[in-house]
């Protein structure tokens, strides 16, 4: 039989767990126990990381359970924590399976800040050991069958897994080895074999042969399947693995059909059925004969093929001579019955019999969110209750200082500052004066401006990883395939114009809070002042005895006195709310696991209205009660107003008195609006440090997959790049009008041995030239008409010879003429010729101090001294013609020469 198949293991590279998820509970988590033990269990999760992904893992169980212990932990924090690319961005990268790349390619990678992707892989690899476990097992023990079968169902459920869930997992396309089709292969492989170890197990036990029949027949079915799903899949053929996992595959399907009708042979002839039993011999006969034509490298059923043939032969001759039964056809035979024994092992969680959470007491992330949303909305009841009791606390000091009460009922001597005035001015002076809110004013700028720097610097961040994105998907089209940055930027970006926006309604309301200081600045200042200066600067009155003992100042005392009753219960709400203290986490806890899902809003409205309810209600009696006294205050204050003699002195003190009581609410106002703008502007501070955090680890992030991503591309291109080309090489055939004439722009190479033997260049032909008037150039810079010659026949064509580098000409002397050639003026620089090898050091055979220039007259004479080339017609050339020499020297077409190195 054929050794059975397993899958290799995906790899991947180091991951830091640490960083990331320290600094996420950092900022979620305050100071404590509680924190330690979050930090203390990731440095745990990422020891674990590095022994099951980043080590060689064994074939045995041990391995398999730290694979499972692994994969319980990502599915017990993958609720906790918010892994996104825009909030716990982490990049994990893995290689294909099954591409292994080639001389010009790495293998196939993937990265991708996804958990789901880092659980598919770390499943892909549970069912590769899984299969690599079950192969090592020994076939002829009852144990070693078993364990086999068990391995093998274990990793036909992982790829079943992975096969439902990979696409939902992913926000892109996988790779091969994870992708659906793959999965689906592999599972049924894993299946296949699984049904073949309880056939040998059957065997092994002896079972009836019905039994064993049936069993084999579903076996074979099964590898059928597989091989379907592996050939009939587009992409997975192109795979060397599948392409060797093919071949096993039918195989074994050939193999199982012919274990299965052997048996079922033998089914037959104790039924009597002998016939059946030939024509079953013989299909088993020819199925065992295509295994051992076709597959004998894969499949061993020599062992088969005897049984086969040592029961056929026997049933042959005895049918012959005894039972003569009619053979039927194979078609004709009846269908032999199925039994699955396997099935792929559901995925259950925790794979691991030992799993302990690490991150036990860390809420999910559903609680986690429905806690934010409640604290949300137990924050806007808040804020709207309190905010409504101040609202209706300052209506009624605005109406009293209106009514300059009950400034006006303390000052009927018309001289003295009333008590409540210097109450007033004495609360502004403990709570610092003016000078506490000009410091106050004086830094909430800084503040504004440290947070429009943070906020800036953190989407300028996202800007430029963005435009680097984008540059580069520019500049490399296609091959740029990831996810573009301004889309994976949307959220944050949203959430950077949220804080903008709120940032810039701060500012509007400091500069609301700046003219209401500006406004009453004044008087406040006119309050910070000792009592004996606040007297003097308050106008005096003639005093109202008359009114001490009036009835109407008693009912307007008796009024205000509720009043003060009613901000002081007032105040003493606003603070009880303030400390009302209720956790829904239990609630939350309880509703997810009782419905799998948490109805975050009714639960928080009905928590509220339990905690809250009372409080609203007195806030509402209080609301109430207010707008009843102060109702009648006005008529009482009528009754007063007109009882008092006032005159113009009494008024003006009047009006003073009524600035001072307004400016000493103003200051409070302003104060506690000053100091929450400030607390407002810390803790934004520390809204937008997280921000900025986050948006420094996804460009990180980013950067390292940009990296990544950038290099391999760059290596591949480089590869394409490099890879050898053949090219034909042609004979140069470029013509010239004179016989300095350059060669191709490619040289040609040298030849691959320094011992070739030269070959001698042609004789060149006798010379023709066309009719042409010749210029002669004189000192005096005439130029005269030289008579035609007689008219030659045309220039011949001839080939292109080596270019050399130029050697400078020799100047003509002064007062002398010289004969201008067409040939001499369009002869171009020549350059050396280049190609290996070349004879560059000392002893080299034909070594030469300096490169030789092309020389045809002196070819294959090694013992000539150098010379220096020089153009056609250049004096002092040994052994030159003079121009009319050159003129009638026989010209021709010469065979193409190749430049020669010794």
């Amino acid at each position: 039989m054929a050794a059975f198949i397993s899958v290799p293991l995906k790899k991947s590279s180091e991951v830091d767990l640490v960083k990331p998820l320290s600094k996420y509970i950092a900022h979620t988590y305050a100071p404590g126990e509680e924190r330690t033990q979050h930090l203390r269990a990731v440095e745990e999760l990422d020891g674990l990381r590095s022994s099951a992904v980043c080590r060689q893992l064994d074939k045995r169980e041990g391995s398999l359970e730290v694979l499972h212990r692994y994969y319980d932990q990502l599915c017990a924090i993958e609720p906790k924590f918010p892994f996104s690319e825009n909030q716990l961005c982490l990049t994990f990268a893995w290689k294909d399976a099954f591409d292994k790349g080639s001389l010009f390619s790495s293998s196939a990678k993937l990265a991708l800040p996804s958990l789901g992707y880092e659980k598919t892989c770390v499943m892909f690899n549970i069912g590769a050991l899984a299969s690599q476990i079950a192969t090592e097992q020994r076939l002829d023990s009852d144990e070693g069958l078993k364990t086999a079968a068990k391995f093998y169902q274990l990793a036909a459920g992982a790829f079943a897994h992975i096969k439902d869930t990979v696409l939902s997992s992913l926000n892109c396309e996988p790779t091969v080895d994870i992708s659906p089709d793959s999965a689906s292969a592999l599972s049924q492989i894993m299946l296949a074999q699984a049904q073949e170890v309880f056939v040998l197990k059957a065997t092994l036990d002896k079972m009836k042969d019905a039994i064993i029949a049936k069993l084999a027949t579903q076996a074979a079915d099964f590898y059928a399947d597989a091989s379907k799903h592996s050939q009939y899949k587009d992409g997975l053929m192109k795979y060397f693995y599948f392409q060797e996992v093919l071949p096993v595959l039918a195989a074994k399907q050939y193999v199982m059909q012919a274990t299965a009708q052997y048996r079922q042979a033998s089914v037959a002839k104790q039924q009597k059925k002998f016939g059946e039993e030939i024509a079953r011999l013989q299909h088993a006969t020819e199925l065992l004969k295509t295994v051992a034509s076709r597959y004998d490298e894969y499949v061993n059923v020599r062992e088969l093929s005897d049984k086969t043939a040592r029961a056929l032969t026997p049933a042959k001759k005895d049918n012959d001579f005894i039972y003569h039964e009619r053979v039927p056809e194979v078609r004709d035979l009846e269908r032999i019955g199925k039994a699955a024994m396997v099935k792929p092992s559901a995925v259950q969680v925790p794979l691991s019999q030992k799993f302990s959470d690490l991150f036990e007491k860390m809420v999910p992330m559903e609680v986690q969110q429905a806690l934010a949303a409640s604290n949300q909305r137990r924050a806007a009841l808040v804020n709207q209750v309190v905010g409504t009791m101040r609202e209706s606390t300052g209506l009624l000091n605005g109406i009293l200082a209106s009514l300059n009460l009950p400034a006006a009922l303390e000052d009927l001597s018309g001289n003295s500052v009333p008590q409540s005035i210097l109450e007033k001015s004495g609360a502004v002076i403990q709570r610092g004066g003016i000078q506490s809110i000009e410091k106050l004013i004086k830094d909430v700028p800084e503040l504004v401006q440290r947070n429009r720097e943070i906020l800036d610097e953190s989407l300028k961040m996202l800007d430029n990883e963005e435009t680097t994105d984008n540059e580069l998907r520019a500049k490399f089209g296609q091959r740029w395939q990831r996810l573009p940055s301004s889309d994976l930027y949307k959220s944050l970006r949203t959430e950077g114009a949220n804080f903008r926006g709120a940032l810039d309604k701060a500012v509007d309301a400091d500069r609301v809070v700046r003219d209401r200081y500006n406004a009453h600045c004044e008087a406040i200042a006119l309050l910070c002042k000792p009592e004996a200066e606040l007297t003097a600067s308050i106008p005096s009155a003639n005093p109202v005895h008359s009114l001490q003992g009036s009835e109407v100042v008693g009912v307007l005392r008796t009024q205000l006195a509720q009043l003060d009753q009613v901000k002081t219960e007032r105040q003493q709400l606003e603070n009880d709310i303030k400390s009302v203290h209720f956790d829904m986490t239990s609630k939350f806890l309880g509703a997810l696991a009782r419905d799998g899902t948490i109805d975050e809003e009714p639960l928080s409205v009905t928590e509220l209205d339990n905690a809250y309810g009372s409080y609203t209600h007195k806030m509402q009696q209080g609301l109430k009660t207010q707008e009843e006294v102060l109702a009648k205050v006005q008529v009482s204050h009528q009754e007063f107003s007109a009882l008092k003699q006032s005159n113009q002195q009494a008024q003006q003190r009047e009006e003073v008195l009524k600035k001072l009581a307004s400016a000493h609410d103003t200051y409070m106002e302003i104060s506690n609006n000053l100091q929450e703008g400030t607390k407002f502007y810390n803790g934004l501070t520390e809204m937008l440090v997280k921000f900025q955090n986050k948006c420094s680890d996804i460009v990180f992030a980013r950067k390292t997959e940009r990296d990544e991503h950038l290099k391999d591309l760059q290596q591949s291109i480089a590869h394409e790049s490099s890879a050898p080309a053949l090219s034909s090489i042609s004979t140069p055939q470029s013509t010239s009008s004179t016989a300095a004439s350059t060669m191709s722009a490619t040289p040609t190479p040298a030849p691959r041995t320094m011992f070739a033997k030269a070959q001698p260049p042609a004789r060149p032909p006798p010379p023709s030239f066309s009719k042409a008037p010749i210029t002669v150039t004189t000192t005096s810079a005439e130029s005269t008409s030289v008579p035609a010659v007689p008219t030659f026949p045309a220039v011949p064509t001839f080939p292109a010879v080596p270019t050399f580098p130029a050697v400078p000409a020799v100047p003509t002397p002064t007062g002398t003429s010289s004969a201008t050639l067409p040939a001499a003026s369009t002869t171009p620089a020549l350059a050396q010729a280049q190609g290996p090898p070349y004879p560059t050091y000392q002893g080299f055979p034909g070594f030469y101090p300096m490169p030789m220039s092309y020389n045809p007259y002196s070819f294959g004479q090694f013992t000539m001294p150098y010379m220096p080339f020089q153009a056609v017609g250049q004096q002092g050339f040994p052994g030159s013609a003079t121009p009319s020499q050159q003129q009638q020297q026989p010209q021709g077409n010469t065979q193409p020469q190749q430049p020669h190195y010794p």
